[in-house]
């Protein structure tokens, strides 16, 4: 193997399934370094010349970890979001990011609509209500979703997967996003059947509300009191995107107020910090390593939460895994693929 040939990839928040399933997938020329935790710290850096760190969503990447891996030039994460990454300090050191910006939009989708059935048929207490042995129905009755509204923020590739799903539903399909919105020209829908609106107008028609956006500065906090407050009284909330989308305290109060009569999340703004017992390896592309949890959003009776896993599917994952080899070596051959930022 020629020094040209070898490429050192040092891969982080690594689980030992994914593991041996990259091991399978990469090519012989690579020299590939493993690390189970999301926090870099010296001791994981292994090999000094690994010129590719490749990333997923708990690995934070900024000056500290660059400062750890001087020769880096790419950085890859396994993921179609980019908020855990200072694209800013990689652009001052000449490092070029790519991710995955398409792998699991129907996995996402579908998962959406698990919270929302979820939280229409009141399943978690209709399962717990049936292992005690009870078959009493009284508290549990749920609605149907033919004939409500739908409002999705966000029509990318999620937001559209979602929008497909629910005409299927029978639901009426609003739609609000900033690239569309301007021109509220229902022609311009990338769906049939799907009606681009204002701000103002999806949130006060929308039965059931579902977030489809990325976690950026303009974002933080969309839903915040004052949204709240203009949103139609007895609506479900469902969000699969990201947790800092969601005021969580307005949240709250909301559901309190009747505002919002369930919530179905896959998503927590500090999922990664509800305690102070937050671990620091997390295995893989999901953590497995429990704590002590203290968000009052994960006993409140009305809402559903899982841990962020809408992405996890098995076909999904293996898109991941093989989208970002794809990258790395499009890169390594001089012809970026998805890539985020130019150096």
């Amino acid at each position: 193997m020629t020094a040209q040939n070898r490429l050192s990839v040092l891969f982080s928040d690594i689980a030992p399934a994914d593991q041996a399933a990259l091991q399978q997938r990469l090519p012989t020329h690579w020299h590939a370094h493993f690390v189970q935790n999301e926090r870099l710290v010296v001791s994981d850096v292994g090999d000094e010349d690994t010129e590719v760190l490749c990333v997923f969503v708990r690995t934070r990447v900024d000056e500290s970890v660059l400062r750890l891996l001087p020769r880096v030039r790419l950085v890859a994460t396994r993921s179609a979001g980019f908020d855990h990454i200072d694209l800013q300090a990689c652009r001052r050191r000449g490092i070029a990011v790519c991710h995955v910006p398409d792998y699991g939009s129907a996995s996402v989708a579908e998962h959406a609509f698990a919270l929302l059935l979820g939280v229409a048929r009141h399943l978690t207490q209709a399962h717990e209500r049936a292992r005690q042995g009870s078959f009493a129905y009284r508290g549990l009755t749920g609605f149907e979703l033919e004939g409500k509204t739908l409002g999705i923020v966000g029509l990318g590739r999620i937001g559209r997967h979602v929008a497909r799903i629910a005409l299927g539903f029978g639901m009426e399909v609003l739609a609000y996003d900033p690239a569309l919105a301007p021109s509220l020209d229902i022609t311009a829908a990338p769906i049939a059947g799907v009606r681009v609106v204002t701000w103002e107008q999806i949130l006060q028609s929308s039965d059931v509300l579902s977030l489809h956006v990325p976690a950026t500065q303009a974002t933080h906090h969309l839903l915040d009191g004052q949204a709240f407050a203009r949103m139609k009284p007895g609506m479900v909330l469902i969000n699969t995107a990201r947790g800092a989308l969601i005021d969580e305290a307005a949240l709250l109060h909301a559901l309190e107020a009747g505002t919002v009569a369930a919530a179905g999340l896959d998503v927590l703004e500090q999922e990664g910090d509800l305690s102070p017992e937050v671990p620091t390896g997390c295995g893989g592309l999901g953590c497995d390593t429990g704590w002590s949890a203290s968000s009052p959003l994960l006993t409140h009776p009305r809402v559903l939460v899982t841990p962020h896993v809408g992405f996890n599917t098995s076909e999904a994952i293996a898109r991941i895994l093989d989208e970002t080899i794809s990258n790395i070596a499009a890169w390594h051959a001089g012809r970026l693929r998805n890539r985020l930022d130019e150096p």
